[in-house]
């Protein structure tokens, strides 16, 4: 991104109040105020005119080997747009690594990928693990009632259990009448013989 004499002036007038606060003129802050809507559009822009750049890249990779030196321009141009590159393009360029140009830009990329994943790890073994929760509060927060030592409840009384249903009381057996127990003739009544059948007399 370049700046005209204009530009550069009004930033250095910025650069100038930001370091050295004080009355600021009303023109000074019109021209910092038109300096940073300058800025968002060129970046604006810089961002639309990478996209079309990529793809343009995707489209020409598609088409390979027919689009060969288009697609090594483009590619050129985006790795100068620091632009990383994907594992299709270390596989456009493995196919193409008989072609000088394609082997330059091959060695270019695999040292670009392999200092990404160096910055990956790097960023990684720098991040400080979480802490982990205690045993005891591990196992207080699974017994029953424990929800109430979390940082949400604390100070709250845990809850207490219901009381238990009084057990239902039983007869005793020494006030309770006793039913007399009935006689086998009870039981089972002896039945009556049939009457024989009337006979008719003609």
């Amino acid at each position: 991104m370049a700046f005209g004499a204009e530009e550069l002036r009004v930033l250095r007038r910025a650069l100038a109040l930001a370091l050295h606060p004080g009355r600021t003129s009303a023109e000074d802050v019109q021209d910092c105020l038109r300096l940073a809507e300058s800025l968002d559009e060129a970046i604006h822009e810089g961002v639309r005119l990478r996209a079309f750049l990529l793809a343009d890249l995707d489209r020409y990779r598609a088409a390979l080997p027919g689009t060969a030196a288009g697609y090594f321009a483009l590619l050129e141009e985006a790795l100068g747009a620091a632009y990383r590159p994907v594992p299709d393009d270390l596989a456009a360029l493995r196919a193409l690594r008989g072609n000088p140009r394609a082997a330059a830009l091959l060695e270019r990329c695999r040292t670009l990928a392999e200092q990404d994943v160096r910055a990956r790890f790097a960023q990684g073994a720098r991040r400080v693990p979480a802490p982990a929760v205690p045993p005891a509060r591990t196992r207080l927060l699974a017994l029953a009632g424990g929800a109430a030592h979390r940082s949400g409840d604390a100070g709250k009384e845990p809850p207490k259990p219901a009381p238990k249903p009084a057990p239902a009381e039983r007869p005793d057996p020494a006030t309770t009448p006793k039913r007399p127990i009935p006689t086998p003739g009870e039981v089972f009544p002896r039945r009556k013989p049939p009457a024989p059948p009337h006979q008719l007399v003609c």
